[in-house]
């Protein structure tokens, strides 16, 4: 009896640890599993965000003028050059190293790097690099048609290594901005008021085109060449912006919140388009094809920040509210004298501050904001966080790229000359065409 006993004994001891076993098995299975899916996701949207550089060079190609076209493609392909090593050397450390409130201090050269996530650090490091590319790539719209080449890689760079990663420190990197609530879900201030506000001033030091402004200071209008290169620039880049809004759930999960996101991402778009087209339609008497584009872009600027905080319904508002600011926003430039070619500072600044502050209206606690938003009964904590953040970003962006070009214009000068300008960057900087044989200029 007592052998029989221990017998059975035994047996359902070594049942109960080969079932144990298979369950530890099994759930490490599964969670392998789980992060080589999050993993394959983060990398697609990886890919999905590299592929907005060939949209914003096609938007910015489209709407300038034929003879500067090779000169601003150049820039944009030498951007995320310029951005993957920027960001490799000193970019990821400053963004997401340990250190303080204000940067981080470690993971130089990716040696020893922080990983905040439960990824790879090299799928990681890729997704924030394509990201640290968009933010440098915007500018190039901003101040197109006279800006010396070399003046740019510098500038390319300085914001690829140090600019955009202090801001993004302090919102995703678990900087002063994070620690006090402050929500930026995939980048309306990290990237594109980012990008906006530097063009911006850097436009504005630049000063504008020869011809853009008569002496009343009336504006004329500089076609630009090609609206088939700009629309395919425009569905490039809403293709590509559903790689930078959901994937930056740096997650699978069950779909849901990808989901949610992804709509979000693609009512606010067409919103913006549609917005406007009725406002430069009502102020204009025509549906000008490349507001409605800047519109939907304007949309897609405005709900980056939101997107995973908002219902449906409130991206289409947000995008609609932001197709309607960058119409007066294009106005207000005019009337202002200052030559933005592309329309940079009105899709990315205006909108990157607009779709921040919408976070304070339309956002709710039950989706993950740290309070709900004034239209859900939060009252204005959120959105003064969101003012705060803002503002503080815009600010810190205006200084630095201020002294950075006022450096350049200093030293090796920002601007080409008068008879560069009028040949055109493609000859004057690189001494080739875009379109051999075609090639239009103007000497006077």
């Amino acid at each position: 009896m007592l052998k029989r006993f221990l017998n059975r004994t035994i047996l359902l001891l070594m049942g109960y640890l080969i079932i144990s076993h298979t369950a530890l098995a099994d759930e490490a299975l599964s969670y392998a599993t789980n992060i080589g899916i999050d993993t394959l996701w983060v990398l697609i949207a990886a890919f999905l965000v590299f592929f907005m550089q060939a949209g914003f060079g096609m938007v910015e190609a489209g709407f300038i003028r034929a003879k500067n076209t090779c000169n601003i493609l150049t820039k944009n392909f030498l951007d995320f050059c310029m951005a993957s090593l920027g960001f490799f050397i000193f970019g990821y450390a400053i963004m997401f190293g340990s250190g303080n409130d204000f940067m981080g201090l470690s993971g130089w050269f990716m040696a020893s790097p922080e990983n905040p996530v439960d990824l790879p650090i090299f799928a990681f490091w890729l997704f924030q690099a394509a990201f640290c590319g968009a933010a440098a790539t915007i500018v190039a719209g901003g101040m197109a048609e006279r800006m010396k080449f070399q003046a740019y890689l510098i500038y390319s760079f300085i914001i690829s290594a140090f600019i955009y990663p202090i801001i993004g420190h302090w919102i995703w990197g678990g900087g002063w901005l994070n620690k006090i609530g402050f929500a930026d879900f995939a980048g309306s201030t990290v990237v594109h008021a980012v990008g906006g506000f530097a063009a911006l001033i850097g436009t504005i030091i630049l000063k504008p085109r020869l011809g853009k402004f008569n002496k009343d200071g009336s504006p004329n209008a500089i076609a630009g060449h090609n609206i088939p290169l700009a629309s395919l620039g425009v569905f490039i880049l809403w293709f590509g912006w559903f790689g930078f809004n959901p994937g930056s759930t740096l997650s699978v999960g069950n779909g849901t919140l990808i989901s949610l996101v992804a709509m979000n991402t693609s009512l606010a778009a067409a919103s913006g388009g549609i917005l406007a087209m009725v406002a430069v339609w009502k102020k204009f008497g025509k549906p000008d094809l490349s507001m409605a584009m800047n519109g939907a872009l304007a949309g897609l600027v405005a709900i980056t920040a939101p997107c995973a905080f908002i219902e449906p319904w409130a991206s289409i508002v947000i995008g609609g509210i932001a197709g309607i600011l960058v119409v007066f926003a294009v106005i207000l430039l005019d009337k202002l004298r200052i030559d933005d070619p592309v329309g940079a500072f009105p899709v990315h600044g205006v909108n990157g501050i607009w779709g921040t502050l919408s976070v304070g209206i339309f956002g709710q606690k039950a989706l993950g904001l740290a309070n709900d938003g004034l239209f859900y009964g939060g009252g204005l904590k959120q959105f003064f966080l969101q003012l705060l953040g803002v503002s503080s970003a815009v600010v810190f962006v205006l200084i630095s790229m201020g002294l950075l070009f006022k450096i350049i214009d200093l030293t090796m000068g920002l601007r080409v000359s008068r008879d560069e300008e009028l040949k055109g960057l493609d000859i004057g900087e690189h001494g080739m065409e875009s379109y051999s044989g075609f090639q239009i200029f103007t000497t006077e």
